[in-house]
Parts: C-alpha cells; sequence; structure tokens
C-alpha cells in the first residue's frame, strides 16, 4: 500500500527505452515511480522505480480494469498515468472517464486520436490545412486499382498502424513495381481488409534527408513546449526506429505543427514526424504519436523535460516551459546502433568513414547510467527477449 503521506507519483505504462527515461525523468525529481508492462522490461531495475507490475495486454478493457484495481488496491489516487504505446493511449482514452476518478489522465480523447491514429482521416486534415504529405492512394470498398498518377517505388500501411503490423508482421510493405504491389495488396487481403491500408509514393532517401521529430506538450492547440530532433540511423535500415538522433533546429517543422495542433484543439505530449522531399523541398508529414517516443531521453538532455511537465501540470504546479534547448546533441543506444551499423557497412549502404564522422560530438546514452546502471546489464541480458516480443 502506498501511504498517504507520500506525494502523489506516476505509473509508467511500457517499461521500454522511453519508459525507463520518463521513470528516472520523474525519479530524479524525487516523484514516485511504479512501472507497468506486458513483459520484463527495462524500467522495472531502475533504481526510482519502487515497484513492477505485469499487465494485460495494452489494447483490451481488460488492461483498463486492471489498471483500476491497482489503483485501489495501492491507493494511488491522483497519480499520473504516463503510457508510452499506442495501445494504451486508446485503451486509456477509451476508459477516460472511470480511470479519471482513481488517476490523473493526460491523454486525448477519442475525439483526438480517431482523427491521428486513423491514418487516413489526419492526412485528409493535412492536406485541408496545405500541410504537405505524399502522395497518397486510399482502398475504398477493398478495391486495389493502382492509381496511374503514382511513381515507383511505394509503401503501403495500415491505416491503423499497429494493428497492421500485428497481423502483417510488418510496419510498411515497399513495391519496386506494380506487379510487386499487386502481389503485396492480394497477400493483403487475404488477412487484413484493404479499405483500412493506404499506398504512398516513398519519399527518396538521399543520406541526408532524415525524419524530423516535432514534438510538443500542448494545451487546447497551443504550444506550450516543444522539441525537434532527427533520426540519423534506424532499425530496420528502411521504417524502422531510432539507433542514433540528434537534436536540431527546425523553424519549417514548426510552423506547420502550430497549424496541424491548432486544428485537432489537441491537449498532451506528441511527436508528429515529417520528411524532407528532395524533390520539390517540401517536408511532408508522416504521422503523429500521441505520447512520449523511444528517444524521449535526448529531450530531456537538451533542457525539454516533457514528463516531469505533464506531471506538474496535472497537479497544479508551476510549470516551466523552457523558449529554448540545445541543439547539437546526440542520443544513441549503442547495442542496436552498433549492430545494425556493421550490416549498413558490409551491405554497402553506410560507409565507414560516415560511421565515424556521425560519432562526433556531444552524446547521451540511451539506457546506460552511472546513476542507474542496472537497466544497461538488464538490455544486455533481455536483448534477445525484446527483440523476439517485438517481432
Amino acid at each position: 500500500m502506498i501511504r498517504e503521506d507520500k506525494p502523489k507519483g506516476a505509473v509508467i505504462i511500457e517499461g521500454h527505452v522511453q519508459g525507463l527515461s520518463n521513470a528516472r525523468s520523474l525519479g530524479e525529481a524525487g516523484i514516485p515511480v511504479i512501472v507497468v508492462d506486458k513483459g520484463n522490461c527495462l524500467a522495472r531495475y531502475s533504481r526510482y522505480c519502487r515497484a513492477f507490475y505485469y499487465c494485460p495486454d495494452y489494447e483490451t478493457d481488460e488492461f483498463a480494469k486492471f489498471l483500476a484495481e491497482l489503483g485501489i488496491k495501492l491507493g494511488l489516487d491522483g497519480w499520473l498515468l504516463l503510457p508510452s504505446n499506442d495501445h494504451a493511449v486508446h485503451t486509456i482514452s477509451r476508459n477516460r472517464d472511470d480511470l479519471s476518478r482513481i488517476f490523473k489522465v493526460f491523454t486525448p480523447g477519442l475525439n483526438i486520436l480517431d482523427k491521428i491514429y486513423d491514418k487516413k482521416a489526419l492526412l485528409q486534415i493535412a492536406e485541408n490545412l496545405d500541410i504537405p504529405i505524399p502522395l497518397t492512394q486510399y482502398y475504398p470498398g477493398g478495391g486495389c486499382r493502382m492509381s496511374a498518377n503514382m511513381r515507383f517505388p511505394v509503401i503501403t500501411k495500415g491505416r491503423f498502424g499497429l494493428s497492421f503490423y500485428k497481423v502483417m508482421k510488418a510496419k510498411a510493405m515497399l513495391a519496386q513495381s506494380e506487379d510487386e504491389l499487386m502481389s503485396q495488396l492480394s497477400l493483403i487481403t487475404t488477412k487484413y481488409d484493404p479499405e483500412k491500408t493506404f499506398t504512398q509514393e516513398l519519399i527518396p532517401l538521399t543520406g541526408h534527408n532524415h525524419t524530423v521529430s516535432f514534438t510538443a506538450f500542448c494545451l487546447g492547440g497551443e504550444i506550450k513546449g516543444h522539441w525537434v530532433g532527427q533520426k540519423l540511423r534506424e532499425h530496420p535500415l528502411t521504417f524502422g526506429t531510432a539507433t542514433l538522433a540528434e537534436s536540431i533546429d527546425n523553424t519549417i517543422c514548426f510552423d506547420l505543427s502550430v497549424r496541424l495542433l491548432r486544428e485537432l484543439n489537441y491537449t498532451g505530449i506528441c511527436e508528429i514526424e515529417y520528411l524532407l522531399d528532395p524533390r520539390d523541398g517540401q517536408y511532408r508529414l508522416i504521422e503523429i504519436n500521441a505520447r512520449t517516443w523511444l528517444w524521449v531521453g535526448l529531450a530531456k538532455a537538451c533542457g525539454i523535460n516533457f514528463a516531469l511537465m505533464a506531471y506538474r501540470y496535472v497537479n497544479g504546479m508551476n510549470v516551466m516551459f523552457p523558449e529554448n534547448y540545445e541543439p547539437g546533441i546526440k542520443w544513441i543506444n549503442y547495442l542496436t546502433d552498433t549492430l545494425y551499423s556493421l550490416k549498413a557497412i558490409l551491405s554497402g549502404k553506410l560507409s565507414p568513414g560516415r560511421y565515424f564522422s556521425s560519432m562526433r560530438g556531444k552524446r547521451i546514452k540511451a539506457v546506460f547510467s552511472w546513476h542507474d546502471p542496472l537497466p544497461s546489464v538488464a538490455l544486455f541480458f533481455l536483448s534477445f527477449y525484446i527483440a523476439r516480443k517485438r517481432g
């Protein structure tokens, strides 16, 4: 039982790298932290984790019931729920009324989430705001006819990304020709509803245009604090998650995001991804994540502590929203970056010289900390388990 005289804390939901970072961000400020996850995770080994609990699948209402029962059992009245998983965000939002009777909930309502996690709805909102998007084709009625305007290569994704990944075991499917695309769509039809997919032109990667993440703390559609970074390397080599990233300034993505978040009337923390199209010099919207993201620890290292902002805001405390942050700092997950960089070098997609030049400058580590070393030990032993869990 959590004692009444202790300060209210936070429940970190999903304890992978971003959950660990959030646990440290709050724990270092003296805020109690509990971690829940479907399986073993890094954050449970942090010195800042007061307790760890296994939970049901995030996408089920059983997960919301579990949270409510845990809150009552432990006396977590007024604790912040801080999810790092899209399914968990949706389930919390879906059960917002019940969970808000116990916890502080700082995730968007379904009226906003449904416009974000349905990629078709999001892309149509962006088009209405004159925010550039990749050339996109949808499949109404399940028809799989190819648009004459589409240029190859193209990628096919799910309108609801995690559901698509769960069934197809891929975040996206790359096609170099119309025959390959038709074959992929035929395969999708046997396992998934093609109307819940869409195909986009692949924005050419030159080696200099990286995925840009604009991240923000918003209230009623107004950006109170923001930070921008870019992926320098990722795994898998395409459509992957960051292994090396860097903080940057980007006023263009800021201006685009101001319009988009205001239109959505967004409240909460989010990450908006853009990619520069070298053919016309426009940043094109890729997606929004209504939560913290894998390398949120880099924002904290640059002076933007999103987890602490959320905690202080929901508890009616004074919140500092820095106007500036430090660009040029890099974040690296040495375990995955070394492995996938070696793979890229051996396949000719990355030169040794470029690899070593990318390692210059100030860097922070994704997992290791001298003040909190056990999670990095756990990462070594859990790496195969985590890879298997994530498909």
